[in-house]
């Protein structure tokens, strides 16, 4: 605990962060919101506020989408460019991203409590592979011509859609902000987006190196705000043709853990369960908060599990040995705790953890439950925190049926070394991705999105271009010249 404490002190000091990063971003213009009102943004691992930015409002999604509708409008510098130009302007994006990569991971370091380390190579490394992945398909969104009854020509075009609205979580600033603007920038759309009222200062800082990219004012506004105003202005407005958003949900989906018995992939397993779930400290969409053990090796992998969890390094984001910051706010993680509490009262096993560490920030311990029920709440709900819920099963067909007994299906992942129960269970999953012998094998070119009520659609790989475009059929009667 004491070294815990210690890693705390070690924050760097704060980078000065652009004033102007401060205001909303409309038309490739700084301003403050239409109320002049602001709203504080804090650093979780202290719980001391970083600054204040404008709140937007109803009024200034009314603005952006004036600017967006324009930006859009037939004849624009936009709606005239070359598609190969739109790339062009992602890929300097991209460029900028690098350039400034150290600035912005240590930014949303500060503004999400994410550890640093993993943060600088793997968020903003993806953020820019997303944006150069897009870049590269700008000019090759390829339609098709159909050989249709009697004398016609008939072909496909994609069109883009209009104006986007773009909701974006927490948990992943700046990398979701890419997975959303990359396709809808690269089919031609014009983007209204609101960064999560928690950690908006990447995402504004995005707007600066987007000015400075050359895009046309008004393709790309960033508004940063609270849902029930500016999130639900968005999601209603009558000037906006499609809404893309990211955020909880009530239950997560259950993550499958086929394990075998052999020591050496046990521990595979043991390891792998313990990252899908306490990476970004439990704050993943994707989180394997509910694992499934075989009942032979059940026991075992509990107290390996719960050994890794002790283990695990709680500390600043900005300590090198850090594997775990704090939760985004006093909100959630209390929120984690009431959890924790219930799962106890529900006669859950408290294997280890459970309670908030004894530091200013907002950091709970990695906790473990054992002899977790498919009835409980904890099993049942979300909780976005780093609680893992250990769970008995004995039957391929046993675990397969609890496992999609959800309305959710985002991921899932199976542990074994036998192929046929890796199919078997794997085109079972009601779950958009399913992971064989890894967890969290993520990649710009697969689509990604779930099954159920968790989600609408596919992001990223070639068919998320296709959720930012209107297929288009023409067909022209070929006419003879004498007729």
């Amino acid at each position: 605990m004491l070294e815990r404490q210690e890693s705390l002190s070690r924050f760097p000091e704060i980078l000065p962060y652009p004033t102007k990063s401060l205001e909303i971003f409309i038309n490739n213009e700084w301003q403050d919101s239409v109320s002049r009102k602001v709203f504080p943004v804090y650093n979780p691992a202290t719980g001391e506020q970083i600054c204040e930015v404008q709140e937007a409002e109803k009024a200034d999604v009314d603005k952006a989408v004036q600017a967006a509708r324009l930006a859009f409008s037939l004849g624009s510098v936009w709606r005239r460019m070359d598609a190969s130009e739109r790339g062009r302007l992602l890929s300097k994006l991209a460029d900028l991203v690098e350039r400034d990569s150290i600035y912005l991971a240590t930014i949303e370091s500060l503004n999400s409590g994410k550890p640093f380390l993993p943060t600088l190579f793997v968020d903003l490394q993806a953020t820019i592979k997303t944006l150069r992945y897009f870049a590269g398909y700008a000019d090759k969104l390829h339609g098709t011509s159909i050989p249709m009854d009697g004398d016609y020509l008939t072909f496909t075009r994609y069109e883009p859609i209009g104006v986007c609205g773009q909701i974006i979580p927490w948990n992943f600033p700046l990398m979701m902000t890419a997975w959303k603007l990359g396709p809808a920038i690269a089919c031609g759309n014009t983007v209204v987006l609101k960064p999560a009222e928690q950690t908006p200062l990447t995402c504004l800082y995005m707007a600066a190196l987007i000015k400075e990219a050359g895009f046309p004012p008004g393709v790309i506004n960033i508004l940063p705000g609270f849902g029930p105003t500016a999130g639900a202005a968005i999601a209603s407005h009558m000037g906006i043709d499609k809404v893309a958003f990211t955020g909880s949900t009530e239950v997560f989906f259950s993550l499958v853990k086929w394990l075998r018995s052999t020591a050496t992939y046990l521990g595979l397993a043991v390891e792998e369960a313990h990252q899908g779930v306490f990476f970004n400290a439990g704050q993943c969409c994707t989180a394997g908060s509910r694992v499934f053990v075989e009942e032979p090796i059940y026991d075992e992998f509990v107290r390996r599990s719960v050994e890794r969890a002790k283990r695990r390094i709680v500390g600043s984001p900005f300590d090198p040995t850090t594997e775990q910051g704090p939760q985004i706010s006093r909100e959630q993680q209390n929120r984690v705790l009431e959890f924790i509490q219930i799962g106890i009262s529900e006669g859950a096993k408290l294997e280890c953890g459970g309670k908030a560490l004894g530091l200013k920030g907002f950091y709970i311990e990695p906790t473990v439950f054992s002899n977790v029920r498919d009835d409980m709440r904890i099993a049942r709900e979300e909780i976005f925190g780093p609680v893992q819920l250990i769970m008995k099963f004995k039957t391929v067909e046993e675990v397969i049926e609890r496992a999609n007994n959800t309305d959710y299906g985002l991921v899932a992942a199976v542990f074994t070394n036998d192929i046929n129960k890796a199919m078997t269970i794997s085109t079972a999953m009601q779950a958009g991705t399913v992971w064989i012998n890894c967890f969290n094998a993520l990649g710009t070119q697969c689509p990604f999105g779930g099954y159920k009520m968790s989600g609408n659609g596919r992001e990223m790989g070639e068919n998320s271009l296709k959720e930012y475009t209107e297929v288009k059929t023409i067909t022209m009667k070929m006419v003879a010249k004498n007729s």
